[in-house]
């Protein structure tokens, strides 16, 4: 157990990685008052985040504007991680997904607290409908993290569903048995839908992609309009996607070989 100062400095480290991913994840620079109305705090507190971020190189003020963006030691940082890079591993198969489909199509990567969506590519059609980098997504009412914890471990499946389950909208699915069916059909099909559960008028449909080790670490979607992604996606868009998904973790290394799909599956939907 945490005491009061103990406490009091976990929650400033998690406040000013949440200025840092704020900043980072902005597609333009961010001043002061964005930053505390996007975070709900007040500017005193960004402020100390802030100065400290700057001195340590981790952000950047610009002295023409005032506002803030990524520091050298982030960008170094991000260079020394290793080579094997996901985004652009997933580049050539995303790309032919989206001109085969022409929704838009999206990567994320798991974490504990759900998917994070790391790229995408917008879609071929005028109205483009996508999330942005860096949006984290919940695992309960999202294709991407649904499909990350249908083939997830059982005990993180448990810890995951005992969590409160939030609603975005009124059609958001936060009973854990029906979750717990819906994760055991989408082990078995291979791919999973969250039609309107997180917007309204959205859906997306997710398909895992797997590492060496067999394990599932990221999501591959195609994203769009209930009117052109319906609740029942196509065959021809559910084959394209999952066929991506799996050259991209082909290109991670995993081996797709029958018996071993086989065995993952009846563990993923054993409950």
């Amino acid at each position: 157990m945490l005491d009061n100062a103990g406490a009091g400095m976990v929650r400033s480290v998690q406040l000013a990685i949440d200025v840092l991913e704020t900043v980072s994840f902005a597609e333009e620079e961010m001043g002061v008052t964005q930053i505390a109305e996007r975070l709900k705090i007040t500017k005193g507190s960004v402020h100390r985040h802030l100065h400290t971020l700057v001195d340590r190189g981790y952000l950047a003020q610009n002295p023409a504007t005032s506002r803030f963006t990524i520091g050298p030691k982030s960008r170094l940082l991000a260079r020394l991680a290793p080579d094997m890079d996901l985004v652009q591993l997933a580049e050539g198969p995303m790309r032919e997904l989206r001109d085969a489909v022409g929704h838009s199509v999206v990567l994320s990567e798991m974490t504990p607290r759900g998917a994070l969506v790391l790229t995408k590519l917008a879609s071929t059609t005028p109205l483009d409908i996508g999330v942005r980098p860096g949006s984290e997504l919940p695992f309960h009412s999202t294709a991407q993290g649904r499909v990350m914890l249908a083939f997830a471990p059982r005990p993180f499946q448990t810890r995951i569903l005992s969590r409160r389950l939030d609603a975005s909208t009124d059609k958001t699915i936060t009973s854990r048995e029906r979750i717990e069916e819906m994760l055991s059909d989408i082990a078995k099909r291979g791919y999973a839908s969250a039609p309107e559960e997180s917007i309204l008028g959205l859906n997306a449909v997710a398909a895992p992609i797997f590492d060496s080790h067999d394990a599932c670490i990221a999501a591959l979607a195609i994203v769009g309009s209930i009117q052109f992604l319906p609740e029942k996606p196509k065959k021809t868009d559910t084959e394209a996607l999952i066929k991506a998904s799996q050259q991209i973790s082909h290109k991670l290394g995993h081996a797709s070989l029958p018996e071993k799909t086989s065995k993952r599956t009846k563990a993923a939907g054993a409950y």
